[in-house]
C-alpha cells in the first residue's frame, strides 16, 4: 500500500506508466483497488457524513476525555495536536502548557497517582514525543495509568520525509501497555475508550495513541492538502486522483456518527477467598509479623483511608515505601521508619503488599529464609521477581494489594499483633531518630547542616503538605527525616530513580490539591532539569515551594566515585544563584546561608506566606557535607 501511494505533489508519477507498460498499469489499478476496497465497502454501508461539517477529530478526543472525568491535559503546544488542545479547552478540560514535554508527562503521572484517574499528556510529533520517553518509562515502572497523545505526519506522508516524521510506534511499544495509530476519524472514539480502560486494568501503566495530522483537522482543510498539483496525464492520472479521493472519503467516512464515549469496564485482579483465608491463618499464628507496603497498595479502587484503618486494626508494624509513605500519618505507633534490615531478620512472617524484591530489598536477600512470606502484587513478574534465586514465597497472590489488606483485616477482626513486637521496633526508631537529631545539630565545615534544614522544614510544613522528592543525596536524607502527614502526600519517581520529576510532579500535585502546600525537595543537580517550570508555576498560578540543597556537587555519585576511583570528575557544580532564576521566572527566591541559621524558621515561614499569596517560592539553601548516608549505594 505505502509503496504504491503517491504523495499529493508528486509531479513525475506519470513516468511510471511508461516504465511499467499498460499491463502493469492494469495490475497497479487492481492492487490499488484491493488495498482500498474495504474502505469503499465501509462507505457503501455507512453514513459517509457531511463533508461541509466544520467538526474535527480533536472534538472526538475531547468528548471521550470529558466522559472519563479527565480534568487536566498537559502539553507543550505543536501544530500536529492543536485541534486536541482547542477542543479540550472548549469542553472545560484545563489545558496546562509546560516548558518541556517530559514535564507534561511527569505532571500527568502525578495527577494519575493523586486523583485515581488517568493522567493525560498531549505532545507534538517527532522530537515532541522523543522528549517524553524517559517520563513514559518512569510511569511504566511506577505503574501509573497514563495516556500519551502524540501527533504524527499525515497518513499518506509517513515514511516519505514529512516534517518530524519518525517511526514513533517502535519507540513506545516497549514502554506502553497499548499502542495504536489512528487511521480514520471514526476510529478515535473506540480506540481512546479501549486505551483508557487498558491503562487502568491489571497492573496500571502508560498507553500511547498516535494521531496523524489529517485525522485531527476538519475535512475542508484536509481536502485541500489532498488536491494533486500537476497530476499525471492519462490513465495514471485518473488512478492517482481516484486513489487520493477515495482515501480522503474513507478517512472521514462515518466520522460524526453517534458513538458511546462512556468508560469501559476496568479489570482489577483480586485474591481468591481461599487465598485470603490461608493468609488469615498464617498471620494469626505469627508472633513477629511485618508488613512492607509499596506504592501499588495506593492504587484504586480501595480508598487510602480504608487501607489505613485496616492496618491500624491489624496492629502489625509497617515499613512504608514509595507512594505508601504517609499512609499511617506522621506519628503512628505501628509505622517503623528505621532499622528495616534488623526487623526483617527477626520477623517470623513478612507480608509484601505491593512491594517488589528488587534492588530496594537487595533482590530478596534481606528476607529471613525462616520467615513465612506472603507476596501480593497485580503483576506476576513483579510478584515473583528473584524468587528463583534469593527468596521463596509461602503464598504468592496475583491481586490488588490494597483490597487484600482490607479483606485480611476483616478476616482477623478481634486479633491483633502482640504489642511487645511493634513497641520494641518503635523503640529502635526513637534511638535512631535521636541520633539523627544529634547529627543535625553538628556544625559542618562549610555552610548549613543539611539535616538541620530538613528537620526545620519538616517541623514547619503544614499538615496538608505534599512532598515531592527529586534528587540524590539530599533527597535520600529527606526520606529518613521528613514525615508525610497522610496518605498520598509523598511523590517520588519510583523504581526507575529518575531525576527531573520535580517540576512536573509539583505542578500536577498543586492542580489536584490547590489548597495544600506542595514542597519540592530538590538536589542542586536535579533542580537543573525543571527550574524553567517556575515560569509554568507563575503562568498557571500554582504556587509551590522548593527547598534546594545546594552543595555544588552531584554528591550521591561523588561520595563513592572519589574514594573508589580517586577523582571528582564531572561531579562538581557551583553555588549557583538559583534563587535569582526563580525571581526571573516570576517567582520568589531566597538565598539561605550559614549566617541565616538563626533565621531559618523565619525564612521558611515567609516562603509559606509567599506561596499563600500566589508566589512560587524557591529556597536556595547552601549546605555542607555530612557522613549521614555514608555507605549507601547509588547503583
Amino acid at each position: 500500500n505505502r509503496v504504491l501511494v503517491p504523495p499529493a505533489d508528486m509531479e513525475s508519477f506519470g513516468c511510471i506508466s511508461s516504465v511499467l507498460g499498460c499491463s502493469a498499469c492494469v495490475a497497479l489499478t487492481g492492487v490499488v483497488f484491493a488495498a482500498y476496497k474495504l474502505g469503499v465497502i465501509y462507505q457503501l454501508f455507512h453514513k459517509v457524513g457531511d463533508w461541509k461539517s466544520p467538526r474535527h477529530g480533536g472534538e472526538s478526543v475531547a468528548e471521550v476525555l470529558r466522559a472519563h472525568g479527565i480534568q487536566f491535559l498537559f502539553t507543550l503546544v505543536g501544530g500536529h495536536i492543536s485541534p486536541i488542545l482547542v477542543a479540550c479547552e472548549k469542553v472545560g478540560i484545563r489545558v496546562v502548557d509546560t516548558r518541556h514535554e517530559a514535564t507534561a508527562v511527569f505532571a500527568a503521572d502525578a495527577v494519575a497517582r493523586l486523583s485515581g484517574t488517568v493522567g493525560v499528556a498531549a505532545v507534538t510529533a517527532g522530537p515532541g514525543l522523543t522528549n517524553t520517553v524517559t517520563a513514559v518509562k518512569n510511569a511504566q515502572m511506577a505503574e501509573s495509568p497514563l495516556l500519551l497523545l502524540g501527533g504524527a505526519a499525515g497518513t499518506l506522508l509517513q515514511g516519505r520525509g514529512a516534517l518530524q516524521d519518525i517511526d514513533q510506534m517502535s519507540l513506545f511499544r516497549p514502554l506502553c501497555k497499548f499502542c495504536a495509530s489512528i487511521q480514520t476519524v471514526r476510529e478515535i472514539v473506540p480506540t481512546l475508550r479501549k486505551a483508557l480502560a487498558i491503562a487502568q486494568s491489571g497492573t496500571p501503566g502508560p498507553v500511547f495513541i498516535e494521531f496523524p495530522i489529517d485525522t485531527l483537522y476538519p475535512y475542508h482543510l484536509v481536502s485541500k492538502e489532498f488536491a494533486v498539483k500537476n497530476p499525471p496525464k492519462g490513465l495514471m492520472g485518473k488512478i492517482v486522483s481516484w486513489y487520493l479521493n477515495n482515501h480522503l472519503m474513507n478517512l472521514f467516512a462515518g466520522a460524526w456518527e453517534t458513538r458511546d464515549v462512556s468508560p469501559l469496564p476496568v479489570h482489577i485482579p483480586q485474591a481468591t477467598d481461599d487465598q485470603v483465608q490461608r493468609c488469615i491463618e498464617l498471620v494469626s499464628r505469627a508472633k513477629k509479623p511485618v508488613i512492607l507496603l509499596g506504592s501499588q497498595a495506593t492504587l484504586p479502587p480501595t480508598p487510602a483511608e480504608d487501607i489505613r484503618k485496616a492496618l491500624e486494626n491489624l496492629g502489625i508494624p509497617c515499613f512504608l515505601g514509595g507512594m505508601s509513605r504517609g499512609m499511617l500519618g506522621k506519628d503512628s505507633p505501628i509505622h517503623i521508619r528505621q532499622n528495616r534490615r534488623d526487623a526483617l531478620k527477626e520477623a517470623d512472617l513478612v507480608l509484601l503488599a505491593g512491594t517488589v524484591c528488587d534492588f530496594r530489598l537487595s533482590y530478596g536477600r534481606v528476607l529471613n529464609r525462616r520467615s513465612k512470606i506472603i507476596a501480593v502484587n497485580r503483576d506476576k513478574s513483579q510478584l515473583l521477581k528473584n524468587s528463583d534465586m534469593f527468596w521463596k514465597p509461602t503464598i504468592a497472590i496475583q491481586g490488588d494489594a490494597g483490597s487484600f489488606i482490607v479483606r485480611l483485616s476483616k478476616g482477623l477482626k478481634g486479633h491483633r499483633c502482640p504489642e511487645e513486637w511493634p513497641q520494641s521496633l518503635k523503640a529502635g526508631d526513637s534511638t535512631k531518630e535521636d541520633a539523627n537529631r544529634a547529627k543535625a545539630n553538628e556544625k559542618t565545615e562549610h555552610h548549613l547542616n543539611p539535616l538541620k534544614v530538613l528537620h526545620c522544614v519538616d517541623e514547619l510544613m503544614a499538615e496538608d503538605s505534599i512532598i515531592v522528592a527529586d534528587g540524590g543525596d539530599f533527597v535520600g536524607s529527606a526520606a529518613y527525616i521528613m514525615r508525610p502527614r497522610g496518605p498520598l502526600r509523598w511523590l517520588d519517581p519510583g523504581a526507575f530513580g529518575t531525576l527531573g520529576v520535580g517540576g512536573g510532579f509539583a505542578l500536577g500535585a498543586k492542580l489536584c490539591r490547590p489548597e495544600s502546600e506542595v514542597w519540592i525537595v530538590y538536589g542542586d543537580g536535579s533542580l537543573g532539569y525543571s527550574v524553567a517550570e517556575y515560569d509554568t508555576f507563575t503562568r498557571h498560578k500554582t504556587p509551590v515551594i522548593s527547598v534546594v540543597g545546594n552543595d555544588a556537587c552531584w554528591s550521591q555519585i561523588s561520595r563513592e566515585q572519589v574514594p573508589i576511583l580517586g577523582s571528582n570528575v564531572a561531579c562538581g557544580l557551583a553555588f549557583t544563584d538559583y534563587h535569582t532564576v526563580a525571581d526571573g521566572y516570576g517567582g520568589k527566591g531566597y538565598l539561605v546561608r550559614r549566617e541565616d541559621e538563626n533565621r531559618l524558621s523565619d525564612i521558611i515561614k515567609q516562603a509559606q506566606r509567599d506561596a499563600k499569596e500566589g508566589k512560587a517560592t524557591l529556597l536556595n539553601v547552601l549546605i555542607g557535607k555530612t557522613n549521614f548516608r555514608e555507605g549507601s549505594i547509588s547503583v
